[in-house]
């Protein structure tokens, strides 16, 4: 019998709804026969959220990963210690959530160099309550970029046929702006093409998303392409990459679902996230690139509005289990479409 990857499921920040999509992606069927999931978090916070959705499986502590059942039947939990519930209340931001949550992020990512588990997908953080505990790193992709001392890194958001890499991610637009530049260009060219070979794909077709409106117009409405993207392109193509752009931003994500492209490079967040939150936004996730280690996340945030309440969509935390199980067993991106061949 093929042996599972286990996955590392951290469960967010304790007071939004991560404990609840955690919950609920876990206890699904279709997770059976595709990995063995351990929660890394608060064992009373989720036995709390499994007995208000009338979820019927055990939540138990385990104080290893040699303790998982070989036959799990259970949810495993690899309980920290460190968070003292009375202290912290559902959809209210706090010093204590941040802390905790950030430390579940610290715990995995190290199971992860460790080998003990083979890939993490993690529930949504508050970012305010992350910075309220005294971290810099206020992000995912910044502490485990910190943490594995990892100097080119990215984000990818998937949502079906659409994959977008981006250049910059948490920069003010105008930092975004002068972040494109030849060199960050070309470095995020060759990421991306590095990781799609790992994930199966022969020869990558990937998509350079322009900076100015119409690419600029010959100049008319920016340079950027000219002095900056267009070379990237250029060069990367010369090393044998194929690679195509700039291209005005709004055609090529349509092309990428289509399947003209396996993947876009965007220049800056909102470049990105909007087309693919608009696209799929339920189903949508997030990939690391650049990391000794595979982390997958939801695409959402910790909706503090709506914790507790038992109406929070678990599509994006179960897609990103799936796709952290999938790329840790050597399977690859999931291929939505027959346009979209390696």
């Amino acid at each position: 019998m093929e042996e599972l990857p286990i996955v590392a499921v951290t469960l967010g920040d304790p007071c939004g709804i991560g404990p609840e999509v955690v919950a609920k992606a876990i206890s699904l069927p279709e997770l059976k026969g595709v990995c063995t999931p351990i929660v890394i978090g608060n064992i009373g916070i989720l036995r709390d959220i499994v007995n208000r959705l009338g979820i019927k499986q055990k939540v138990a502590a385990i104080k290893s990963i040699q303790e998982i059942p070989t036959e799990p039947t259970q949810i495993s939990v690899l309980d920290q210690d460190n968070l003292d519930l009375s202290k912290v209340t559902l959809g209210e931001i706090s010093s204590e959530a941040g802390k905790a949550s950030v430390e579940w992020i610290d715990y995995a990512t190290n199971l992860c160099l460790s080998g003990d588990v083979q890939a993490m997908a993690t529930a949504p953080i508050n970012k305010e309550a992350a910075a309220l505990a005294g971290y810099k790193e206020i992000g995912h992709m910044e502490r485990i970029q910190m943490l594995t001392n990892s100097k080119e890194v990215a984000t990818m958001l998937v949502s079906g046929e659409l994959r977008v890499v981006h250049l910059t991610t948490h920069r003010s637009l105008r930092n975004a702006c002068d972040a494109v530049t030849k060199e960050n260009v070309l470095a995020k060219i060759f990421l991306t093409h590095e990781h799609f070979k790992l994930w199966g794909f022969a020869r990558p077709r990937i998509g350079v998303a322009a900076l100015n409106p119409h690419a600029s117009d010959g100049g008319i409405l920016g340079d950027e392409e000219a002095f900056a993207i267009k070379p990237a392109v250029d060069e990367a193509e010369a090393s044998g990459i194929r690679v195509e752009g700039p291209i005005p931003a709004d055609t090529v994500f349509l092309q990428g679902i289509n399947g003209e492209y396996d993947v876009i490079l965007c220049m800056y967040h909102d470049q990105g996230h909007i087309p693919v939150k608009v696209h799929g936004f339920e189903e949508s996730i997030s990939v690391n690139l650049g990391f000794p280690l595979i982390r997958t996340s939801v695409d959402h945030g910790t909706a503090f509005d709506i914790a507790g309440k038992g109406i929070a969509q678990a599509t994006s935390m179960t897609e990103a289990i799936k796709v952290a199980a999938s790329l840790a067993a050597g399977k690859g991106l999931p291929r939505w479409r027959g346009g979209n061949k390696p």
